[in-house]
């Protein structure tokens, strides 16, 4: 791109804009208030509570085939049709009142045809978005949608920010098809931003790592971005389709465009789009704990229609982007933890009782905790610093910070000049402005107390060169029509320092300050208090959720009964009037109810589990295992099982009706899954086991079957409740609910259970009872 291309552009966008250039005006301009749709689209604004139309686009005649001003006071079934009405009202339905995408057949006449219309509520008014479908470019939306995963899912393998942008505009562009596209990232809400990714194609001019300046996005611009997490320009020379009326009576304003997706564009940014030599755009929000992080900004040399799918898959990956932006930091503090706990340690044991003169003693190592230039202690009303001097006005400033925060709490800036110059807005006369930090730029501070104790370290100025993509001091040039804004083209890179930033503090500098604040208040011993509660907390909750199970499965019972009864009665009532089909469908009703039952009466007595108390009493093991072998006997007798047990197995403390459970479960489970041999068996003894920790031995229950065994890779999934390793009807049938009956009742007894097994060798269940002092006799 020559001189000549970038004077052609420049007087190209002044003259697109008539008169002078007030950057004022493009700051205050009501972006949500313009009046207009984009062409390719048209817009109805319909009173929810009437279904009458109260504002439409001048382009309805064209689109619909019937004029804007025949439309407005009229019924919106005149153009829609009555169900596609209705399924727009309840989409939208709700306290959130989300927004929705419907196919729809829409027109009058000639006009009428087939829409993608996109749904959203404004007030009282149902916003309706009428954007023509093609039927011969038809969105396949399996293929596409297998592409999407394929995104997300790498996406979800970035393991830093950096991979994560480069990952996004990587994934964008291949969704779309824009000629450029970026990872833009604000330097705060109101802050310029930076190109840190891009996938750019080799025509264009690259823009990774360049600056641009935050008059680019005013704010009312980065507000609406928080509210919609996508933006799309369909051709910055469409013609502006305006509405009727202009104004409404209700309101004496424009028609609220907040969240339409036509909505028309500014004129300032058309011609800021114009300059960069862009015909099509798409921005997609990047968020971060509800604030806009960036932006997922994209470029086309052409006009470019997106699908509303398109769209819509785009919007779902910016939020899985901010998503992975979330778990991203949240693994990089946790990693912080880990990594400084060790540190601090090491620091802390450098303290005595003379704290300050200690911290003094050992500057060195505290101001290499956080890599930091200097570091403060307030306390008792005494402020000690090594290091990096702090003024006396700034040390009360942060005083009085520390007083209102938390105790804990971490407070980190990269920019103080910025935050003290607002501090002196702010200041009395008495008092004065707050000391110039004399090259100090960086504060890491953690509060020690209400009143006003603090633990500080500090960074010198760091001066940070940039490369602009346009002078920041002048956003605005003067051309031969007056003031515009600026063309972009090769030539336009300028280099500044930034001053008054430090290097960034990371998460694991404030994960160390926050453990020094730990050891310096004796968090330990507090820390043994707070588990205690949340132990409770934890067993009230186990406690309500044991009991929500149980009522649950208690009250499904009813509707799940009166299925089946209305089944049944149906069959008796009426078989001779059925025909076969609906018979079978009726049949599969009861059987499905039965089964449903089964599993709500699993439900019901895995719930009790939690609820009832174990007992622990001295009890003979031998009369258990008879008890057991009185229900499940039948079952191994009909497998052709032998039982082989020990002359004696002792005496066990635990509770004689559980430990029946347990037993009759696994003596059935052994039956279930006999091999095919002919010596099949299932052997009870009481054998001694190395305890959990390694240390010893104790004495633990067996039951070992020569059945079908189980695979290794699968061996933890038979203790799920509700899991089965075959099919229903496979191997007598079952609920899935037996082995983990037996997992929780051992659990419940303090106990340990495990398994060892082999493919067609059999399985060996362990379990103990939680008591290291009983004693079984027997062979081990």
């Amino acid at each position: 791109m020559g001189d000549d291309w970038l004077s052609q552009r420049a007087r190209a966008a002044e003259q697109a804009v008539p008169g002078g250039f007030d950057l004022s005006e493009c700051v205050r301009e009501p972006i949500h208030l313009l009046g207009g749709v984009q062409s390719y689209g048209t817009l109805l604004a319909v009173d929810a509570a009437t279904g009458v139309i109260d504002t439409a686009a001048a382009n309805t005649g064209l689109l619909l085939g019937v004029a804007a001003g025949d439309l407005v006071g009229g019924p919106v079934t005149r153009v829609v049709e009555s169900d596609d009405w209705t399924e727009a009202l309840e989409a939208t339905s709700g306290d959130e009142a989300p927004s929705a995408a419907l196919p729809v057949t829409a027109g009058a006449g000639s006009a009428r045809g087939t829409f993608d219309l996109s749904v959203h509520r404004s007030g009282e008014l149902l916003m309706l978005e009428f954007e023509p479908r093609d039927e011969r470019q038809a969105f396949l939306f399996s293929g596409f949608y297998q592409g999407v995963r394929r995104a997300l899912a790498r996406l979800r393998s970035a393991s830093t920010v950096t991979d994560g942008c480069r990952t996004a505009v990587k994934e964008i562009r291949t969704l779309t098809g824009f000629d450029r596209v970026v990872a833009y990232r604000f330097d705060g809400p109101d802050g310029p931003g930076e190109v840190v990714a891009e996938e750019v194609t080799e025509a264009w001019e690259p823009w990774l790592g360049l600056w641009f300046p935050a008059t680019d996005i005013p704010p009312q611009a980065r507000r609406l971005y928080q509210d919609n997490w996508i933006r799309v320009i369909t051709d910055v020379d469409d013609p502006t389709v305006r509405l009727h009326p202009q104004v409404r009576q209700s309101t004496g304003q424009p028609l609220d465009l907040s969240g339409a997706a036509l909505r028309t564009v500014s004129a300032f940014h058309l011609e800021y789009l114009r300059n960069i030599d862009v015909r099509s755009s798409m921005s997609v929000s990047v968020m971060r704990e509800g604030r806009l992080w960036g932006l997922i900004a994209c470029h086309g040399a052409a006009p470019k229609v997106l699908a509303p799918e398109v769209r819509s898959a785009c919007e779902l990956f910016g939020a899985a982007f901010s998503l992975q932006l979330a778990a991203i930091e949240e693994r990089e503090r946790a990693d912080g933890f880990a990594r400084s706990g060790a540190r601090a340690g090491a620091v802390a044991e450098l303290l005595d009782a003379d704290v300050e003169a200690s911290l003094l003693r050992n500057e060195e190592a505290f101001r290499g905790l956080t890599n930091a230039d200097g570091v403060a202690l307030a306390r008792s009303g005494r402020v000690v610093t090594a290091g990096l001097p702090l003024p006396d006005r700034l040390a009360s400033e942060l005083s009085r910070r520390a007083s209102l925060m938390t105790p804990g709490t971490v407070w980190a800036t990269d920019r103080l000049p910025e935050l003290l110059a607002d501090a002196d807005a702010d200041a009395d006369a008495e008092n004065g402005p707050v000391a110039e930090p004399d090259g100090l730029a960086g504060l890491l501070m953690v509060s020690l107390g209400r009143s006003g104790e603090f633990l500080a370290w500090t960074r010198a100025e760091r001066p940070m060169p940039r490369e602009w993509a346009a002078d920041p001091a002048l956003p605005v040039r003067v051309g031969p029509l007056g003031e515009r804004l600026t063309p972009r083209g090769s030539g336009a890179v300028f280099r500044s320092v930034m001053r008054g930033r430090s290097l960034p503090w990371t998460a694991q500098d404030q994960s160390a300050a926050l453990e020094m604040w730990r050891m310096l208040t004796g968090l330990v011993l507090r820390h043994a208090n707070e588990l205690g509660r949340l132990n409770d907390e934890l067993r009230m909750i186990n406690v309500d959720l044991d009991s929500f199970a149980h009522a649950a499965a208690h009250d499904l019972k009813e509707p799940l009964r009166g299925i089946s009864n209305a089944a049944t009665f149906t069959l008796e009532d009426a078989a001779d009037d059925l025909d076969a089909t609906s018979v079978r469908r009726l049949d599969t009703m009861q059987r499905l109810a039965g089964r449903m039952d089964e599993l709500l009466n699993s439900l019901l007595h895995y719930a009790r589990l939690g609820r009832g108390g174990v007992q622990h009493v001295d009890v003979a093991l031998d009369d258990v295992v008879d008890a057991a072998l009185e229900v499940a006997g039948p079952r191994l007798a009909d497998e052709n099982v032998t039982v082989v047990r020990e002359a004696t197995l002792g005496r066990v403390r635990a509770d004689p009706d559980r430990l029946y459970e347990i037993l009759v479960n696994l003596l059935v489970n052994a039956a279930k899954y006999a091999a095919d041999r002919p010596d099949r068996t299932v052997e009870i003894a009481v054998a001694a086991v190395p305890t959990q920790d390694g240390a010893g031995s104790e004495q633990a229950v067996l039951v070992r079957d020569n059945g079908i065994g189980i695979p290794a890779g699968r061996q933890s999934e038979v203790f799920d409740l509700f899991r089965r390793l075959h099919g229903p009807a496979e191997y007598g049938g079952g609920t899935g609910v037996g082995l983990a009956v037996v997992k929780r009742i051992v659990e419940r007894h303090g106990g340990r259970l495990w398994l060892e097994s082999e493919p067609g060798q059999g399985t060996a269940f362990y379990f103990t009872l939680g008591d290291p002092g009983t004693e079984a006799s027997g062979r081990a």
